[in-house]
This record gives structure tokens, C-alpha cells and sequence, in this order.
């Protein structure tokens, strides 16, 4: 019994060490991105049945020959996807040659339950977390009430990440201002205070117009903030993507836009829809290049083609050869029309 009981204790103890050996071996997002090189990114969800698996695994895989920065894995309206968001971000450490980032939201959860799901990042060697203060969980828009045992802001659930252990931490930032928001001024404050709370990096909630993105950026600076704050990017692949951020977050889309996906789309041509959205998206990229963003963080919606051909178009993914060249100042219509 006593040799038996020894033997247990000897592999938990070598489990522990195997799992710390591969948390510490996994880099840091603030590591990597202190190396001066442009960031290139990628967000996927959890996916809710075998089909949406599938497709998600088809999706990293065809991605991953990019050789991204990090990716990372959505935490879904008040936690709705925490298990599924835990297990493919653990999948994606141990199986692939990513580096995976976790969300973590402290909507509907107490701090107990918010170490637990660091635990479990932690035990599955993700040492990278982005902090949210999440949506409400059925209608995004509705009131947000905080957990009686849990957190009212974002900073909090940073420090709380923080003090768990070696991990870096990532924040949202909203070019446009988060919905909440009663003014700029109030918004880059909350903002800031993520910041000091030991905030690493911020990717942004999508846009449209650069100039929103530079004036976050600058007036973040202003406040004696100097963390990266990487553009957050959804290619426009049909009506339904854009009906739904305005419906989110308000966005603002450009007219010319707006037209010219709906005018493909009441001629139900999809081929045009995908150029229109991928061309807009690559000009932005580039834009943004051009700014000296630190990156870009491409929302793929579990789909690859999209991504794939804005690294093409900016000249990422390999030659340009045969590739339609990314025009500056789109007014709406696509490439060749």
C-alpha cells in the first residue's frame, strides 16, 4: 500500500512538473511583441457542434503555415463557452505550433471561478490571457450587472491575472468607443487604468476609418500609456457581418462601402461580396502598416480564405504573383470591377 501510494504521489508530482515545464517554455506575448517585429494575429471561437470542430480545425490548420504570432480563442457572453474556450486553447498549445492566447470575461463569474479558469490555462501551459469584462449573456446591449462575488471592471480581472502568475496579459481597446461609454474622455480613461493595472498589450474592437485608430492610439500615448495597441480586423465576407456589428457596437461603415455589398448581395453574387469586403480590409491593413501599428489581429470567424488573401494582397503570405494589388483610398468598388 505504501509503495502504491508513493507511485501516485511520484507521477502527480512529475504531472505538475511536466505542466510547469511547458508554461514556462511557452512565450509571452509581451516578449515577442518587444521584439520590435510587426505582430500578425488571428481570433477563432469555440466551436458549438462536430461540424463547427471540424471547421475550426480545418481553419487552423490551413492558417498555420502563416506562422502567426499568437491566435486566440473567444470567451463567449457570460461564459457561456468557458469549458470549450479552455479546451481548444489547451488543444492548441498541445497539438499545434501556435502560441494560443485565452479570454477570460468576469461577466456571471466570481473571482473563485475566474482562478479557476486561470488555473486551467495555466495547467494546460497558456500563459498568455486577454481580459475582458465580457457582454451580457442573450441580449449584448442589455444592462451589464456585475457578479455579487466578482468584478465591475476589466482592471480588476487584469490584476487578478497578474497576481496568478507568469502571465501576459492582453486588453480590448475600442477605436470608436465601447458602447457604455459616455464620452471620449471617460473612455480613454478606463482604458488607461487597465493599462496600470499591468495590461501588456490591447487588440481593438473592428473599424472601419483609420482616423479612429490613430486617435485612440494618440490620445492613449498622451495619457503616458505606451502599451501596443494592435488593430483588430474583420474582413467583410457578407451582409450579415456588418448588420451585426452595427447592431453590437454601433460602427461606423462607410457608404461606399455599405452599397456595394448590398448591391452584390441583391444580385446574390458572394464572389463579388468577398472581393469587395477583402480588397476594403487589405487597403486598411496597409494603411495601418503605413501608420506603424504594431500589427494587425484578424478575426477569421473560423474561416481562413478571407485572411489568406489580405496577407497575399499585402505581400505576407508569399509572392504577389497573380494577386490584385491592394489599392490606396477604396472607394467602394472591388479590384477588376
Amino acid at each position: 500500500m505504501a509503495s502504491e501510494y508513493g507511485l501516485v504521489v511520484a507521477t502527480q508530482k512529475m504531472a505538475l512538473y511536466v505542466r510547469l515545464s511547458h508554461m514556462q517554455s511557452a512565450p509571452l506575448i509581451s516578449e515577442l511583441l518587444k521584439s520590435g517585429q510587426k505582430s500578425f494575429s488571428f481570433e477563432f471561437m469555440p466551436p458549438k457542434t462536430e461540424a463547427d470542430e471540424q471547421q475550426l480545425w480545418r481553419a487552423i490548420r490551413e492558417l498555420e503555415p502563416l506562422h502567426p504570432t499568437f491566435v486566440s480563442v473567444t470567451y463567449g457572453a457570460g461564459g457561456s463557452t468557458r469549458e470549450r474556450t479552455v479546451n481548444v486553447t489547451a488543444r492548441i498549445a498541445r497539438e499545434t505550433s501556435l502560441t494560443p492566447v485565452g479570454h477570460l470575461t468576469a461577466v456571471n463569474h466570481s473571482v473563485a471561478e475566474l482562478r479557476n479558469v486561470i488555473g486551467s490555462y495555466a495547467s494546460a501551459g497558456v500563459r498568455n490571457v486577454i481580459a475582458l469584462r465580457g457582454d451580457p449573456p442573450g441580449d449584448p446591449n442589455a444592462a451589464w450587472v456585475a457578479h455579487p462575488q466578482g468584478f465591475a471592471h476589466a482592471d480588476e480581472l487584469v490584476r487578478l491575472v497578474r497576481s496568478a502568475g507568469d502571465f501576459s496579459v492582453g486588453v480590448a481597446a475600442f477605436p470608436e468607443l465601447h458602447p457604455r461609454s459616455p464620452d471620449e474622455e471617460t473612455d480613454i480613461s478606463y482604458f488607461v487604468a487597465k493599462c496600470r493595472a499591468g495590461a501588456d498589450f490591447a487588440i481593438t474592437q473592428m473599424f472601419f476609418y483609420i482616423e479612429d485608430y490613430l486617435r485612440l492610439r494618440d490620445q492613449v500615448a498622451a495619457r503616458g500609456c505606451d502599451i501596443p495597441i494592435i488593430p483588430g480586423i474583420m474582413p467583410v465576407t457578407s451582409v450579415r457581418i456588418i448588420e451585426r456589428s452595427i447592431e453590437l457596437s454601433g460602427c461606423k461603415v462607410p457608404p461606399g462601402l455599405l452599397e456595394s455589398i448590398r448591391a452584390a448581395d441583391a444580385r446574390g453574387d458572394k464572389a463579388a461580396i468577398r472581393e469587395i469586403g477583402v480588397a476594403y480590409s487589405a487597403d486598411l491593413c496597409e494603411r495601418l502598416l503605413a501608420e506603424d501599428a504594431p500589427g494587425l489581429h484578424f478575426c477569421t470567424l473560423n474561416w481562413s480564405r478571407a485572411t489568406r488573401e489580405i496577407y497575399q494582397l499585402l505581400g505576407l503570405g508569399g509572392p504577389r504573383a497573380g494577386q490584385a494589388p491592394v489599392l490606396s483610398g477604396f472607394t467602394g468598388t472591388a479590384p477588376g470591377q
